[in-house]
């Protein structure tokens, strides 16, 4: 087997414990070769990420982390996405510890600049994105056959084109795998639950004639969910604001009486108003007449408010998941000049997420005073209260003039049309029913992914290398969505005077249709009405990308520095890439008039299809200056440009510029500039205009609103209130607004532009006593303009309502002065906002030394450190002049989301001793504090989060050369998460009442493993 120099150079300039840093990355050789020259210089130089360049030697301008097979062995996760959220330059995305929000997927955050805007690679090519957002599943990575994993950092667009904005993640496999390779891993909580089985098997061989190799591997993954329920702090849920229900942590909480049901808790606690028995929002509202929050009781009588829905029990700390994935990869060289290689890449994963059971969530509905279920006494109490809202009112105060409060039309029908509200007659308010009979929502997600890639390589004019490659990869996704309540079905079993047949009033009978009882306490809805409102949804995604790539790489010999002994290298190369996408969901979740017929549902689905396509020429440089002179170690000037023209949003341009200075054997200077780009998705170029849910503080203009100015009630008026209904109408529910998103065809977005700057130091020095000893420090800066997203539902409020912004007070729609009935709602569009910012500084550091230094024994072996730490010094973003910049340096929140720490570091001690090695590995997730706009309404000990440190233990030991064993404990002190409640962020991000992807909430967690090898 061959192991050039280059080598070497890789392994003693990144973590000894196989914990990556931004350290130097220089061109790596790999395993066993084949005996014809193509195939041997195929093998000797394996790209560095982030440049094209072949040359051994070849060092990065860019700074580059490196997370090494050490430690994802160390790590034992069976999930990538685990081992990278923890590196100090990530948040976490979406994963295994989301479940409200989640895509069933695990994707990358660099910077906490989106995880579209970094870009996903498995040696070099990019990873079918897994539907219309463009991104990536990095489940489907086929983790068995890692090598390691390389983060670029800053744009990485002049190389590999769109979407590296943040920087690009490249999967590197391990290359001329010979052998037989078993892995099992088993993974437990200290509670005996959140169990993970973890299998993988890898084969490989070379060709007889030594010419080639091929290597296959399968993983499998078995995850069980843990619940909000099944943690004494996750059981109940806490008001964020005033922070009732902290008290009572873990303690059964009994609901007040006459008004029970499965979770309710008073209405004081953090909670749903969706709850059981259910509330009714009365209509009108005046101020002689303040109805509009009043609610059942078990006994069927009406009166205040009397409890909240604690929705917490149901959801996952952990979401359940199966999960199978594969590679199969190959070279051969065909010729001494010639070689052919493939990679087949396949993924099927299953995931379920879990909320609590659907229901009515204010949806008014058209109810006969004769309905049968609804008790005398409950009548009476309608009848007065709508016969009271008949009666003019006089001026007053807060009625600057007299409001006829007449509720003919569509909240009353007097259907003996005597003038009067009486038992005859119909009338419509909003139901918040909770529809515990139908059991829990859910939604699976069946994720189905392959690519084909097929390329042949080889050499000309002895130095010049040549690489053309097909590539072609396709997922498909099905999520079926269960439990829910149909909305649709419902207006006509409401508007019943029978209890055994849907027949109005006016004697009209509906075939087929239940009657259903939302009036009474839980159990009122029988298994026949729930089986009859029970619905299941269905939506269909599929997304497809092709792209042809051609490039040669070699030495220019007529330009070459007289100070340096190589000549320049350069890189030349076009690429054609296709990508389709489309989603198509059924009638249910397609719904009518802005809302699927799925209750709680979160909005609408409408079909979308789109596809683009662009056509890309790159060149890149490297010119040796100097080397082997005083202070010029090595002098490196690299450059960069891609000429990219998308047939939707046009022509662009990036590029890149930076150096590689190597000042002494022991110093290294880096520097680099770059422009990069990113493309709008199929989603931002084709969505429609459909409904969902976001996240707001609340309605100002609400019950909910703690005062209420002059201004601000004319701005209310001004967005389709009476001037009764301000401070009346109901607030959102648990944080959530209705909102309608999509693309107008009219206002394409333009595609995203990022300038960034990435310098830094590496140094090497010789110190007694200590090996392989590696200090590096780099700054960033990457700054997006025009960045795609569409503005935040709070900040339309806030510019309306606080600035007085007219243009925005015209993106919010009102149903009967809420924005809660369906139909009401935010009005955001994709476009391009003005900027997102993020700059800090990465430190990194690491040695290891004998103990035999230190006067012991040789037998004691060697301990190794390491260090790993972000700085970070501007996280922010803004939307237009009109906004205040979202700083989110330091901070968690509605527009934040998880907490994004100004310091994170990660170390490593690892002690190797004969056959055996024990690590531990240092975690640590710096302070933070609510959104300053947060502050005001936040409960005194939820506005900050100290300073969170956690211990993971891992120790293995050689039985035999061909069999290990190991154990880890992850948060060995068994930590508790920190406590904020549940509505003070996003809602993916938020749950449980703290943040689950970025703190530990199953507590001490033990993975035994066996690794065989023959």
């Amino acid at each position: 087997m061959k192991i050039s120099l280059t080598r070497e150079l890789l392994l003693a300039s990144t973590i000894v414990a196989g914990l990556g840093f931004t350290a130097p990355a220089f061109a790596q050789s790999a395993g066993s070769t084949p005996n014809n020259s193509a195939n041997e210089k195929a093998a000797e130089v394996v790209v560095v990420t982030g440049t094209r360049i072949q040359t051994p030697g070849t060092t990065s301008s860019s700074p580059i982390t490196s997370v090494g097979a050490a430690e994802l062995e160390f790590q034992q996760s069976s999930e990538i996405e685990k081992v990278l959220r923890n590196l100090p330059l990530a948040v976490p995305g979406d994963g295994g510890n989301t479940n409200n929000g989640t895509a069933g997927v695990t994707t990358i955050n660099l910077r906490d600049l989106g995880p579209q805007r970094n870009l996903v690679m498995v040696d070099g090519k990019r990873v079918t994105p897994y539907n219309i957002n463009g991104i990536v599943d990095i489940s489907i990575i086929p983790a068995a056959m890692l090598d390691r994993v390389d983060i670029v950092t800053g744009g990485a667009s002049a190389v590999y084109g769109s979407d590296a904005i943040s920087g690009a993640v490249n999967f590197v496999l391990k290359r001329n795998f010979e052998g037989v390779e078993v892995n099992y891993e088993h993974t437990r909580a200290g509670k005996d639950d959140g169990r993970i089985s973890n299998g993988s098997i890898a084969l490989g061989v070379n060709t007889p004639d030594q010419k080639g190799n091929i290597a296959i591997a399968m993983n499998f993954t078995k995850r069980d969910g843990v619940q909000f329920g099944d943690r004494p702090f996750g059981t109940l849920g806490i008001n964020s604001e005033s922070g009732d229900g902290l008290s009572s942590i873990g303690v059964k909480v009994t609901p007040p009486t006459n008004c029970t049901g499965d979770n309710t808790v008073p209405p004081s606690f953090g909670g749903s108003g969706t709850t059981v028995p259910a509330r009714i929002n009365a209509l009108p509202t005046s101020s002689k007449f303040k109805t509009g929050n009043l609610q059942f009781r078990d006994d069927g009588t009406l009166g205040a408010n009397c409890n909240t829905f604690n929705f917490n029990p149901y959801n996952y700390y952990q979401t359940p998941q199966e999960r199978y994935s594969g590679v199969a990869y190959g070279h051969y060289g065909i010729s001494e000049n010639l070689e052919a290689y493939g990679r087949l890449m396949f993924g099927a994963v299953n995931v379920r997420q879990q909320i609590a059971p659907s229901g009515v969530f204010n949806s008014p509905f058209l109810v006969p005073l004769n309905n049968p279920f609804l008790s005398k006494a409950a009548r009476d109490n309608l009848i007065e209260r709508y016969q009271a809202g008949l009666t003019p009112v006089a001026p007053t105060a807060d009625i600057p003039e007299p409001e006829p409060q007449t509720v003919l039309g569509k909240n009353w029908l007097d259907n003996n049309n005597n003038g009067i509200v009486d038992a005859a007659d119909t009338v419509r308010f909003g139901i918040a029913r909770r529809t515990t009979e139908l059991g829990v929502r859910s939604t699976t997600f069946d994720n189905n992914m392959f690519q084909l890639m097929f390329g042949l390589r080889g050499t000309f004019a002895e130095s010049w290398d040549w690489d053309v490659s097909l590539l072609h990869g396709e997922s498909d996704r099905t999520n079926l969505s269960s439990g829910f309540t149909n909305i649709a079905k419902l207006a006509a079993s409401l508007n019943t005077v029978s209890a055994t047949k849907c027949t109005t009033p006016a004697g009209v009978t509906t075939a087929g249709c239940v009657p259903i009882n939302l009036f009474g306490k839980q159990g009122t809805i029988t298994k026949e009405m729930a089986d009859y409102l029970r619905v299941d949804a269905l939506e269909k995604q599929n997304y497809k990308q092709t792209v042809a790539n051609a490039s040669i790489s070699g030495p220019f010999t007529a330009a070459q520095s007289p100070w340096a002994d190589t000549p320049l290298q350069v890189a030349l190369g076009t690429e054609y890439r296709e990508e389709f996408g489309s989603v198509s969901p059924d009638d249910c979740l397609k719904g009518s008039n802005g809302v699927s017929c799925l209750g709680g549902g979160g909005g609408n689905t409408l079909p979308v299809s789109g596809a683009f396509s662009v056509q890309e020429f790159f060149g890149e440089a490297i010119m040796p200056l100097a080397s082997g002179k005083p202070i010029f170690e090595s002098l490196e000037l690299e450059l960069g440009v891609r000429y990219s023209d998308f047939n939707l949003t046009g022509a662009n341009t990036t590029w890149k510029a930076g150096f590689n200075w190597g000042i002494f054997d022991s110093v290294r200077a880096r520097v680099m500039r770059q422009r990069a780009v990113r493309a709008p998705s199929i989603n931002e170029l084709f969505a429609p205009l459909t409904s969902s849910l976001d996240n707001a503080a609340g309605d100002p203009c609400s019950v909910g609103a703690k005062s209420i100015s002059d201004s601000v009630r004319a701005l209310c008026i001004a967005t389709g209130m009476t001037s009764s209904q301000v401070g009346t109408v109901p607030d959102i529910v648990a944080g959530q607004i209705n909102t309608f998103s999509g693309t107008l065809p009219t206002a394409l977005p333009d595609p995203e532009v990022a300038n960034t700057w990435t310098a830094g130091l590496v140094f090497t020095p010789q110190v007694s006593g200590l090996k392989n000893m590696i200090v590096s420090l780099d700054y960033y800066k990457i700054d997006i303009d025009g960045y795609i997203n569409t503005l935040g539902p709070q900040e339309v409020l806030d510019l309306c309502y606080k600035q007085g912004n007219k243009a925005y007070c015209n993106q919010i729609k009102r149903v009967d002065g809420n924005l809660i009935f369906p139909g009401s709602g935010i009005q955001l569009y994709n476009q391009n906002l003005d900027y997102y910012a993020s700059e800090g500084y990465d430190l990194g550091a690491s040695f290891a030394f004998d103990l035999e230094t230190l006067g012991l024994d040789s037998k004691w072996g060697t301990v190794s450190l390491s260090y790993n730490a972000t700085f970070t010094i501007r996280n922010a973003s803004l939307s237009s002049s009109a906004s205040s910049e979202i700083d989110c340096l330091g901070k968690y929140g509605n527009q934040c989301g998880n907490p994004s720490p100004k310091y994170k570091h990660v170390a490593r001690t690892t002690w190797k001793v004969g056959d055996a090695r024990v690590s531990s590995l240092w975690r640590r997730v710096g302070e933070t504090t609510v959104e300053e706009v947060q502050k005001a309404d936040t409960f005194d000990d939820f506005e900050k989060i100290k300073a969170y440190d956690y211990i993971d233990l891992f120790v293995s030991y050689d039985l035999t050369s061909a069999l290990n064993i190991s154990l880890s404990v992850n948060n060995a002190l068994n930590k508790n998460p920190p406590l904020v409640g549940g509505d003070i962020g996003t809602t993916s991000s938020n749950g449980g009442n703290t943040f689950p992807q970025t703190y530990d909430t199953l507590g001490r967690v033990y993975t035994v493993g066996f690794n065989l090898k023959f």
